[in-house]
Order: structure tokens, then C-alpha cells, then sequence
């Protein structure tokens, strides 16, 4: 061989090496992400998210890639997302809302799945038990419908006079039925009347809070479900409207000018999550991941909506929240 052919074809290998080394490099994992609520302000929870991921050393954009879908509080377009995810051949499947869990459930057996629910995922059906899910799927239980008792009596600390009460639910909601036992057992105990008000359309909520503004009732308990959370502003704004002291099961309501919440921290919920993802990555199964319960919990205050409504803030109160949004 001629001594310029033999360059020549050592600097061909020598350009082609590095092309066909990162040929077989392994390539970014993709998580998909089915949320139930809305894209719009939650950039808070999408940082909790990131925050998990990164503690097992994961960073978007790096060496993980996410697809994102949310329902806007639809969630009858939950299975059809479950199922596009699935089909994008994500290596974890993260979901956020009981609704959105159980799409997924239905949706893949074998994609490791990693849930953030409001209710006990046993009595959901999503896992075996607690300390051994089985099967697929694994999470967190942030308690999101457990706590009406707490709610209601945070309520009548701020509305002390307050002796009927109306509830606003999403009968489409899966979670439905535990939420009307809890706020019916939590408000006997504490001498309460309440009224049950469906609203599962953008009409329907209006047409609540019309009746709200004529029947007066002393507060508002909202019940927890994505299509609200959605529909945030929409409650804020008619509940400052119509004059009704309202309290929230997420601080995203708050935040949007609604007067209270109390529940377990939706950030470090999405955090806890993002944390179990990257574990999966790493290797670890489902099945040997334990449902961890929610232990951070926070009530959180918006002073403004307070005055608007003509309300005091007793001290015991102030003293108890989390954050008061001047």
C-alpha cells in the first residue's frame, strides 16, 4: 500500500471512530409525566420534581429527558394521555392525582410507575399493600382527602360563627365517596349543616356560586379534584365576588387570591416523587419501594382575601400557618 493511501485511510477510520463510539453510547432515558391539573402555575411543583430527580443525580435536559401531559382537569382524557405515554416508550411513568394513577394502571403492567395520590392506594387498588406494592406501581399518599376534619376546623377558627357550611365536589371525581364521609363524619362531630353542590363544568361552577350568592352560606368547603385546581382563578375570583370565606385543599388557590388551605405540601410531594423516579432509574423495582405517606403539611393564608371579606385573623392562627401571602 502506497504511503498516501495508508494516511488516507487512517484518517477516514480516525473521523468515522468517533461517530460510530457515540452511535452505541445508551441513550437518554425518558420519563413521562401525567399530571391531572393544569400546566399553568405550576412551576413550583414541576421544581419539587426536579429536585427529587437530581438528589439521584438526574437533571433535565442532561441525562433525562421528560415528557409532560396534563388533563386540565379533564379527567376523561387521562386514559388516552396514560396510553400516548406509554407508546412513547418512557423508561418511568410518573403520575399525579388519583384519576391520573389508575389511567395509568389501566394503561401499562409493565412500565414502572410512580404515583402521587390523595387517597389510600390500597383501597385505590393500585398496590398490594403498603410496605409491598407488587406489581408495577409504587408512590406516595399526600392525604389529600383525609384531612376534611382538619379543614373544617381551621375554618371555624377563622369563621368562628359560621354554622352552615356548603361543599362544592366534582361528582366525577373517583375519590368522591371518601370525601363526602369524611366532611359529613367531621362536620357532625363539630355541630355543622352542611350542603352538598356538584360542579364538574366551568358552568357549573359559576352556576354554584350563583346559588351561593343567593342561599349565603356561612363558608365554603371546597373539595379536593384536578378540574378545580384548573379552574383556580375562576374560584378565587367568584368567591370574592359573592362574599364567600372559602378554604382549599392546595395552596395553588391561595396563591391565586382564595382565602385558605391546609393539606400536605403538593411540592414536596412532587419532590418525593421525582426522588422515587430516579431511584427506578438507577435500578431499584417498584416492588421493593414502599408507599411513602406524607408528613409535611401546611396551611397557608392570604391576608388581602381576609380583609375583603371582612375577616380577622385570630393570633392562634397566624401563629399556626405556614405562610401568609400579603
Amino acid at each position: 500500500m502506497r504511503r498516501r493511501d495508508f494516511i488516507t485511510l487512517l484518517g477516514g477510520a480516525a473521523a468515522a471512530w468517533p461517530l460510530a463510539a457515540r452511535a452505541q453510547q445508551p441513550a437518554v432515558p425518558v420519563i413521562g409525566v401525567l399530571d391531572g391539573s393544569s400546566a399553568a402555575g405550576a412551576e413550583r411543583r414541576v421544581r419539587g420534581f426536579r429536585e427529587g430527580l437530581k438528589e439521584s443525580g438526574y437533571l433535565e435536559g442532561e441525562n433525562v429527558a421528560i415528557i409532560r401531559r396534563w388533563a386540565e382537569g379533564e379527567t376523561d382524557r387521562l386514559p388516552a394521555l396514560a396510553t400516548d405515554l406509554t407508546r412513547q416508550r418512557v423508561a418511568v411513568l410518573a403520575t399525579i392525582g388519583n384519576a391520573a394513577a389508575l389511567a395509568a394502571k389501566t394503561a401499562t403492567m409493565t412500565v414502572p410507575t410512580v404515583f402521587a395520590v390523595g387517597e389510600d392506594p390500597v383501597r385505590l387498588g393500585l398496590v398490594a399493600s403498603l410496605a409491598r406494592p407488587g406489581g408495577n406501581l409504587t408512590g406516595i399518599n399526600f392525604f389529600i382527602g383525609e384531612v376534611a376534619a382538619k379543614r373544617l376546623e381551621l375554618l371555624r377558627e377563622l369563621v368562628p360563627a359560621a354554622v352552615r357550611v356548603a361543599v362544592l365536589v366534582n361528582p366525577a371525581n373517583p375519590n368522591l365517596e371518601t370525601t363526602s364521609r369524611d366532611v359529613e363524619a367531621a362536620a357532625k362531630g363539630m355541630g355543622l349543616k352542611i350542603q352538598f353542590h356538584n360542579a364538574g363544568t366551568i358552568d357549573e361552577v359559576d352556576a354554584a356560586f350563583t346559588t351561593f350568592a343567593r342561599e349565603r352560606p356561612d363558608a365554603l368547603f371546597v373539595g379536593p379534584d384536578p378540574f378545580f385546581v384548573a379552574r383556580r382563578v375562576q374560584f378565587a375570583l367568584l368567591a370574592a365576588r359573592h362574599g364567600v370565606a372559602a378554604t382549599y385543599s392546595l395552596r395553588d388557590f391561595v396563591e391565586a387570591g382564595g382565602l385558605m388551605s391546609y393539606g400536605s405540601s403538593i411540592t414536596e410531594a412532587y419532590r418525593q416523587v421525582g426522588t422515587y423516579v430516579g431511584r427506578i432509574l438507577r435500578g431499584m423495582k417498584p416492588a421493593d419501594l414502599p408507599v411513602v405517606q406524607a408528613s409535611k403539611f401546611e396551611l397557608v393564608i392570604n391576608r388581602q382575601t381576609a380583609r375583603m371579606l371582612g375577616l380577622t385573623l385570630p393570633d392562634k392562627l397566624l401563629v399556626a400557618a405556614d405562610e401568609v401571602i400579603e
